[in-house]
């Protein structure tokens, strides 16, 4: 190995692990004046040129726009991971169904998750592909899009609580319709069943709600078995009981109330949830308010790296203007920038 060689590497050496220790004047002159005597001509003329200046660790500025890009990457990944699998389970749910007889966004679980985990799968595409590739125009993209959903969750939750007596009615009608379609949905059976028995709560407004559907009507003309009956999660689990009885249910619209309420949970399921958000509203308000400032940090990240990626492209289209003064043919500016561009050459 070459004197100059040695010379580079401990300079290179004290630079980075010796608080940026280098050689004396004095000391590099007696070096390269021992190296001049056994150098020839052309290898003489290479030591004597300067070199470039040697760097171990990137600079404060780039070390900030790293951690912006990549936490903003990784941030997008994980949710499109999530929402590619959400979309494969509401594809497994609705192929595993035997009878595709719910067709609507409002009442079936398997179309709901397919919605919004494809709607969730497109956003984070874009800012996960925007932030790896340094795109100015899918991250704008991405904040805007970001900005927009902000913007109608803070209008419906004003617009939710001004009118809380018509989200309440809304919420209701969607809820009966639900009690219509009991038993031709598997998927939406489970979760009716799920709602009664974690709120101990039976129907919309009360039990007999179920004489609405067409398996539970309480009438002479019905043929059907659980006539006058409720499902069997309405019921009062008995104590100590491990197989749950699924005809618990049977006859009890005919009995009044008093006597109902010893078998079966009397209160309806909405009284019950609005119930439960009056005990729970801070958790609510903090589950919602986590999710705002979490959507507000990374729609200003990704705000933040396309401003810095604009702030280097203004800087290539100036330094390439000085050159184009001097010729005439230039390079035309790339429209995509280097995936592990390094911005403090610019």
């Amino acid at each position: 190995m070459g004197r100059s060689v040695r010379i580079r590497i401990r300079e290179f050496w004290g630079r980075c692990f010796r608080g940026g220790w280098s050689f004396g004047k004095a000391r590099r002159n007696a070096l390269l004046a021992g190296a001049r005597k056994r150098a020839r001509p052309a290898a003489l003329i290479r030591l004597l040129s300067p070199a470039p200046p040697l760097t171990c660790r990137p600079s404060a500025d780039m070390r900030g726009y790293r951690g912006v890009k990549y936490f903003l990457f990784i941030f997008c990944y994980v949710f499109w991971v999530l929402s590619a699998i959400l979309i494969a389970v509401g594809i497994y749910a609705k192929v595993a169904k035997e009878k595709d007889v719910v067709d609507t966004l409002t009442v079936d679980p398997a179309l709901l998750f397919m919605a919004v985990g494809s709607l969730t799968f497109s956003i984070a595409f874009l800012g996960c592909f925007g932030a790896l590739r340094n795109a100015t125009c899918l991250l704008k993209t991405f904040a805007s899009i970001l900005a927009t959903l902000l913007l109608l969750q803070l209008t419906a939750g004003v617009l939710g609580y001004v009118f809380t007596d018509a989200v309440m009615e809304r919420t209701r009608r969607l809820m009966m319709k639900t009690v219509l379609r009991y038993r031709e949905d598997r998927d939406l059976e489970n979760a009716i069943d799920f709602v009664q028995r974690k709120l101990r709560c039976c129907g919309v407004d009360g039990f007999k709600d179920w004489s609405r559907n067409v398996y539970f009507q309480c009438s002479d003309s019905n043929p059907s078995l659980e006539a006058c009956g409720v499902p069997f999660s309405c019921c009062v689990p008995p104590a100590n009981q491990t197989v749950p009885n699924t005809m618990c249910g049977f006859g009890t619209q005919l009995h009044p109330r008093e006597l109902a309420e010893r078998h079966v949970f009397p209160d309806g399921c909405a009284e019950k949830i609005a119930g439960w958000l009056g005990q729970n509203v801070k958790m609510a308000a903090g589950l919602a308010g986590g999710l705002l400032l979490l959507e507000i940090c990374v729609m200003s990240l990704a705000w933040a790296q396309a401003c810095w990626i604009n702030k280097v492209r203004r800087r290539r289209r100036k330094h390439r203007a000085a050159l184009a003064s001097k010729s005439a043919s230039h390079k035309k500016e790339d429209v995509w920038l280097p995936a592990f561009a390094d911005f403090d050459a610019q």
